[in-house]
């Protein structure tokens, strides 16, 4: 009988162990990691954008002092009346400068047909203007 190499007793080798297989628990600390990550980076982003949409109102109704269609006098007078008042506590002067042009608009509010306003008017408009600081 010739020995085969399957019968050969092999002393050296050990036998297979089993190897603990820790894949999964890596698995779940990555997706937590990465879960977290990017609800962290859409809150941030959703903050960022929040922020900059925040409406500031002196600047607009600073527009819309200044876009005044003079073609209707009566509207004109009483959006400059509306939101000129606004400004007008920024400062005596201007509180002042508020009053003043009211004081010219008036004729133009009450009356059911009224004219163009005049010049001296539209120079006290145009005064206040200046005067805000947006």
């Amino acid at each position: 009988m010739t020995p085969s190499s399957y019968d050969i007793p092999l002393h050296d080798i050990r036998p297979l162990m089993e190897v603990p297989d820790s894949s999964f628990g890596f698995f779940l600390v990555v997706l937590v990691v990465g879960v977290v990550l990017i609800s962290s980076a859409s809150y941030l982003l959703y903050n960022y954008l929040k922020r900059d949409k925040k409406i500031n109102i002196r600047k607009e109704y600073y527009r819309a002092l200044k876009k005044v269609d003079f073609k209707h006098p009566k509207e004109a007078a009483y959006q400059i009346t509306f939101y000129g008042r606004l400004f007008a506590d920024d400062s005596e002067r201007l509180y002042e400068a508020y009053h003043n042009l009211v004081a010219y608009l008036e004729p133009y509010k009450y009356k059911q047909h009224v004219e163009p306003i005049d010049d001296e008017s539209r120079s006290y408009y145009k005064i206040y203007l200046e005067m805000i600081d947006v």
